[in-house]
């Protein structure tokens, strides 16, 4: 059967619409030039990506991601009454990866053509903008920069100290966001709070310093009432799970630094929830054991095809383990000083 074209419209796909707003920002090494059909749209790629310093891994790439707003019939009729939109289904063959909510909100990408489109429902925009950042954008951002530079994709943190980053590594609620959190405000920069891209042979550190989102729980252990007051003034996202945090630009550089460009690798850190007791909450692990248990830890990773020489590289790094004591602050300045150990090293 052939296609059902309406002879009277010229461009049935909308490809050669043009975009009439435009912005380019360097995100994870890579330009991105993202083209708009609405001035909304770019206000989602400010609030993700604008403020941030320029990271350096190779010759940067451009990269193009179109946002189009759709201006059909509403799909998510209802949406602002709803309590979340539907969950994007990760989708992909053929040399495309999707990220699909429903017809109107979906993000798809070609790494071989360097672009991506994502488009976005009126209502998806306005009441949900954390999903549409996150659950769309983002996988394109990521997917693109990921893919073009071949870079190694990990579930996990990074703050660095002197140009050496500590990659921490933990379940979601082992504690990595309010470990980084204490970090920053004793100095270290941040880097990322759970997604860090590395360059396999250099093990150069990508990530996006733009927010890190704490739990209402964790504000008892920020004893500086103008740090409190940072925090609960912060916006309130929703997660999935139904779990609220605030969501902390850390783009305010009144209270610490993001990282000025990437961090090389210099030690690896697994959070768990193992109590201190009387030890130290820092415990060094054998070498051997560290790509093996990083592994085990990064599924989707171990399975991306720059994983052995990264695996080769992280076997030659410093790698500890992590113990809850009873305030993080004691861990971020454990954390501190083997980032200062490392770095003055001969």
């Amino acid at each position: 059967m052939k296609p059902n074209f309406e002879s009277h419209q010229a461009d049935p796909f909308g490809e050669h619409q043009p975009a009439a707003f435009r912005r380019e920002l360097s995100v994870l090494g890579a330009r991105f030039e993202f083209l708009a059909d609405a001035p909304e749209l770019l206000d989602l790629v400010d609030q993700a990506y604008a403020g941030l310093p320029a990271q350096v891994l190779k010759p940067a790439p451009l990269l193009q991601v179109r946002l189009r707003l759709m201006a059909g019939e509403p799909s998510l009729a209802g949406l602002g009454e709803r309590p979340e939109p539907p969950l994007a289904r990760m989708q992909g063959g053929a040399g495309f990866f999707g990220a699909v909510m429903d017809a109107e909100n979906l993000s798809w990408v070609c790494p071989s053509t360097r672009s991506a489109l994502v488009s976005f429902s009126p209502e998806l925009s306005r009441f949900f903008p954390y999903h549409a950042r996150y659950e769309l954008l983002e996988f394109a951002v990521f997917t693109l920069a990921c893919r073009t530079q071949q870079l190694v994709p990990l579930h996990a943190g990074c703050v660095g100290l002197n140009g050496v980053g500590a990659l921490l590594v933990g379940e979601s609620g082992a504690g990595k966001s309010t470990l980084s959190a204490h970090a920053f405000l004793q100095g270290l920069d941040f880097l990322t709070e759970d997604a860090a891209f590395v360059e396999p042979e250099s093990l150069r550190t990508a990530g996006v310093a733009n927010f890190l989102h704490l739990r209402s729980d964790a504000l008892p252990f920020f004893e500086d009432a103008a740090v409190r007051d940072w925090i609960q003034h912060s916006p309130v996202i929703r997660r999935r799970s139904g779990v609220e945090k605030f969501e902390i630009d850390m783009r305010d550089k009144a209270w610490g630094r993001v990282a000025p460009t990437t961090l090389k690798l210099g030690a690896v850190i697994f959070i768990t929830k193992q109590p201190t007791g009387d030890g130290q909450a820092l415990v060094r692990l054998a070498g051997h054991t560290l790509a093996e248990r990083l592994a085990q830890s990064q599924p989707y990773a171990a399975q991306q095809p720059g994983w052995s020489g990264f695996a080769e590289q992280v076997s030659h790094l410093a790698g500890f383990e992590l113990r809850r004591g009873p305030h993080p602050g004691e861990a971020a300045r454990a954390l501190r000083q083997a980032l200062q150990d490392l770095t003055s090293a001969p």
